[in-house]
């Protein structure tokens, strides 16, 4: 496997950063939504020292796929089918790039904002802001759900172009061939 991709797969740069990023989105959807149910302050600084960690690497990722896409690397021919499906895709990876940088933005926000960041690190839980009090906390939720409608569309997706199309298209998105 090369570190490019060709025209038929992904090559191994992009296929690492695809993989790690999905199962950071899906530690920090776990993560998130576990702050936000938490009983009390422990519990959720607990889950945010978990979640602004991979909300980071999640945003480093993303600008580095970005900038592989942009300067280094193109990306493999679409999957045979019909063109709604190709558009569909298409946008459907857009806006998983609009969603991932605005749900970095808001979190950014929120830490800002409300000081959080040494009180999740270092301080002391009981003194943990309450987030719904600042404006990026809505877009930030909003965007959690949005992204969990996202990735079951793409998985659901690529589930049935494995097996019921039986096209190989999860092979593209794969380390070896």
């Amino acid at each position: 496997m090369t570190l490019r991709s060709s025209t038929q797969s992904y090559g191994s740069v992009a296929v690492a950063i695809h993989w790690l990023s999905a199962i950071l989105i899906l530690v920090l959807l776990a993560s998130g939504f576990r702050a936000d149910a938490a009983a009390g302050d422990a519990a959720k600084a607990m889950a945010l020292r978990i979640h602004v960690p991979a909300g980071i690497a999640v945003l480093l990722l993303t600008l580095a796929r970005i900038a592989w896409w942009l300067f280094a690397d193109s990306k493999p021919d679409p999957v045979s089918g019909p063109a709604w499906q190709e558009r569909t895709a298409r946008v459907v990876h857009l806006l998983f790039y609009i969603i991932l940088l605005g749900m970095a933005a808001s979190g950014v926000g929120m830490l800002v904002l409300s000081g959080a960041a040494p009180v999740i690190f270092a301080g002391d839980p009981a003194a943990l802001p309450d987030f719904e009090l600042y404006p990026p906390r809505l877009p930030h939720g909003l965007g959690a759900r949005l992204l969990i409608a996202l990735l079951l569309l793409h998985g659901g997706a690529a589930l049935y172009h494995q097996f019921a199309l039986r096209d190989g298209s999860l092979r593209r998105m794969w380390f070896s061939r």
